[in-house]
């Protein structure tokens, strides 16, 4: 059964006007990116949960694994009404979902309740993050069938630079109301009804394109020139039954899982791994530390995507899987004998880890089509899902147990550096096997419009 849609949300209520420019979408998927990526600044939060809470680095971790987890479900099960809907219901209820369990979880901290927190942040808060993420994507490879990476690159760099906003923001909230129970209630409370306010921004100006636009003087068949790139059109339900899909849930799943380690624990980690040198990491530098992988998050966003309408989807995820798992060796090797080096790799496999992230809704278009490439990119982000438990298990579970045999410094990270090389390895035999996808898997060439794609996206 389709879901009740208010009228103002309805997709035909959003359809650009004539002469409606295109780069007016981009700032609209910001204002949604921008709030949402906020989860990349959960590790400010830890230390003061884990010291008024009494948690472990274990468990303070648990609403960012499991925001992750949800984010991939509801990106997956979401993407096809997002499809059928439209952008504009999918901003908002991301906007409803993602400041509500800032509420909750403010409920949560004020009581002592950490299962409110787990609730909130985690369940309800990471289903706006689903949602929100995948609400614009479709729209912009739409818009923007000449530069896909570059588009869905603008967007995404919101995610990954949402933590260079929160990051600061909530460490000067924390410390105006305070890192006890009370003053994180206050802080979760404030970032609710901000994000919310922020978010409504894109809602209101998102725009679909009308039936059949296309950019002036731009044809679908130069595209379809260049290797990997199909003018046919695959259908979500197909595109699972398809070895492609699955080589790219790996290499995404493996990237985001060696990146994702490092950003959950950054702000703790940096201060570990140079605590037995004679320049150990303050509270406010490993704040700096945070807001410097965001930026690098961020910027990896843009740059390699874009640079992925040059090269091509395939090579430049092989820079990010091969170069990743250097980098990584290079940290494990150099332990605290050089920060500017672990500063420096850290940053890069963020750039990296970000990249990949914006670069597989082009690479999804480039195999699949645009037919239901919102929610293909949806069922890919399922990979997320594992990867948000997988990678910071990892880090986590390695340095408590370290931490229990009595290490210290880059001991308590070097094995999950070791492990991270071998995933990275992983994703990029995947990413070799990507081939065109068969003709058996592609639509009619007259595909359904109207009614008829409404049924089909229903499947």
């Amino acid at each position: 059964m389709v879901p009740l849609v208010p009228p103002v949300l309805a997709r035909s209520r959003s359809v650009a006007p004539a002469g409606w420019s295109r780069w007016l979408v981009p700032p609209a998927a910001l204002a949604i990116h921008l709030a949402i990526g906020q989860a990349y600044a959960w590790s400010v939060f830890k230390p003061p949960l884990e010291d008024s809470l009494e948690l472990s680095g274990t468990a303070s971790a648990l609403p960012f694994q499991l925001a992750i987890v949800m984010l991939g479900l509801s990106a997956a099960f979401g993407g096809t009404l997002v499809e059928r809907n439209g952008p504009r219901w999918a901003m908002c209820v991301s906007a409803l979902c993602f400041s509500s369990g800032f509420l909750i979880s403010a409920l949560g901290a004020a009581t002592g309740q950490y299962w409110l927190i787990v609730l909130g942040y985690g369940f309800v808060g990471g289903i706006g993050l689903g949602i929100g993420y995948i609400s614009p994507v479709s729209t912009l490879i739409k818009w923007f069938p000449d530069r896909p990476g570059m588009a869905t690159g603008i967007a995404i760099m919101g995610f990954g630079g949402g933590a260079l906003i929160a990051s600061p923001w909530s460490t000067q909230l924390l410390s105006a109301f305070g890192g006890d129970s009370a003053g994180i209630a206050r802080t979760f409370l404030v970032m609710g009804v901000v994000y919310g306010a922020f978010m409504t921004l894109g809602v209101l100006l998102i725009r679909v394109p009308p039936e059949g636009w296309q950019p002036s003087g731009w044809r679908s068949a130069d595209a379809a020139s260049r290797p990997l790139v199909t003018t046919a059109q695959v259908s979500a339900r197909n595109a699972l039954r398809t070895p492609q899909f699955w080589c790219l849930w790996i290499a995404l799943c493996m990237n985001v899982t060696a990146g994702i380690g490092i950003l959950e624990k950054a702000a703790p980690m940096v201060r570990d791994f140079f605590a037995d040198t004679a320049t150990p990491v303050s509270v406010p530098a490993a704040v700096g530390f945070v807001s410097l992988l965001s930026l690098a998050n961020m910027l990896g966003r843009i740059v390699w995507s874009s640079t992925s309408d040059l090269v091509g989807r395939k090579n430049v995820y092989r820079l990010y899987l091969g170069a990743g798992a250097l980098l990584y060796l290079v940290i494990a090797l150099v332990g605290d004998t050089a920060k500017p080096v672990f500063i420096g790799c850290a940053a890069v496999i963020l750039s990296f880890y970000g990249g990949g992230f914006s670069t597989a809704p082009a690479y999804l278009k480039d195999l699949f089509g645009t037919f239901e490439v919102g929610a293909i990119h949806g069922r890919l982000l399922t990979a997320w899902s594992a990867a948000g438990v997988l990678g910071p298990l990892i880090v986590n579970a390695v340095a408590d147990a370290q931490e229990s045999a009595g290490r210290t410094g880059p001991a308590l990270y070097t094995m999950s550096f070791y492990i991270m090389i071998s995933l990275l390895v992983v994703a990029f035999v995947a990413n070799e096997c990507v081939r065109p996808v068969h003709a058996r898997y592609h639509e009619p060439a007259e595909r359904p419009s109207g009614a008829n794609r409404t049924k089909e996206a229903a499947r």
